[in-house]
């Protein structure tokens, strides 16, 4: 019986003292989740930077130098370097007038949308790069200590593909309004001069008192699409290119050797198709809004 009891008190303490070092190993233990939200890195006032606005601005910092370089090396006789760069301008300026129609309107729309197509571009491949992701710093959460990234793919992040798509919406609706005129382009959503043409046209097209409502109501909708072009660009955007991340993370989880290398060409494609999907679509969007409704 005492063997029996001594025992027992020589094996709580050892008990004890095992679950104190599985917790404390739990809580020295650095964890990280690709989270659907960016992560604040610092703060300037009230204005918190995220490590995926980092991104962006990295991205705008890179075109600004690399057009003052190119800009200033544009010579009469082209270099292999002007030579490359006119070919891609001139093979864009082409697939945009596939879409316009017109090599005017294309003029005055591509230096946006080729800016906009350019931004997603680098941004998507900017992910991919070493460091990006895995280069940051320790902080302590809930007694948990999570590992934040300093840079993250900006397009990985809602927020930046919600203003692009924003941007793309609304900078169309304006080119519509200077290209059609403000009193044509608001009759497209509120069609205010079908229902004044009722009594003018009522006696020699009776039928116009059925058709002109349901033009009414039609523009009415068109609203509604508006909002919808800004849900369709932001979502697949950013779908896209987190599921992207989602997916080389878990591959570099299960071998982080060799097997994420065909996953990276893969999201390298998918960046340039997305990033094609975005520009054509805002060309189109800026397209149909330049044109009057009977057209």
């Amino acid at each position: 019986m005492m063997l029996a009891e001594e025992t027992n008190n020589l094996q709580l303490p050892v008990n004890n003292e095992t679950t104190l070092i599985n917790e404390e190993n739990i809580e020295q233990q650095v964890t990280h989740e690709v989270t659907l939200y960016s992560e604040p890195i610092f703060h300037i006032g009230n204005f918190t930077v995220t490590n995926s606005l980092i991104n962006s601005w990295l991205v705008v910092v890179i075109l600004v130098l690399f057009a003052m370089v190119i800009s200033k090396r544009i010579t009469r006789i082209p270099s292999r370097l002007q030579t490359a760069l006119e070919t891609i301008i001139e093979g864009s300026l082409g697939l945009a007038d596939q879409v316009t129609g017109d090599r005017k309107k294309s003029l005055k729309i591509f230096p946006f949308v080729f800016v906009i197509f350019i931004f997603i571009l680098l941004n998507n491949w900017l992910g991919l790069l070493p460091g990006v992701g895995s280069v940051g710093f320790i902080e302590v959460e809930s007694g948990h200590q999570v590992f934040v990234p300093l840079l993250r793919g900006a397009t990985a992040d809602f927020n930046t593909t919600f203003v692009l798509a924003v941007m793309a919406v609304i900078g169309s609706n304006l080119f519509g309004v200077i290209s059609v005129g403000i009193w044509k382009y608001f009759n497209k959503f509120i069609n205010i001069k079908e229902l004044i043409n009722i009594p003018k046209k009522i006696i020699k097209e009776p039928a116009v008192i059925f058709i002109s409502p349901v033009k009414f109501f039609v523009g009415l909708i068109e609203i509604i699409g508006e909002a919808a072009k800004v849900a369709s660009l932001s979502f697949r955007l950013f779908g896209n290119i987190f599921a992207g991340e989602v997916l080389l993370a878990s591959i570099a989880v299960i071998f982080a050797f060799v097997l994420p290398i065909p996953f990276m060409f893969l999201e390298v494609i998918v960046g340039v198709v997305q990033a094609l999907i975005f520009a054509m679509l805002t060309l189109v969007y800026f397209s149909v809004a330049s044109t009057a409704e009977e057209h």
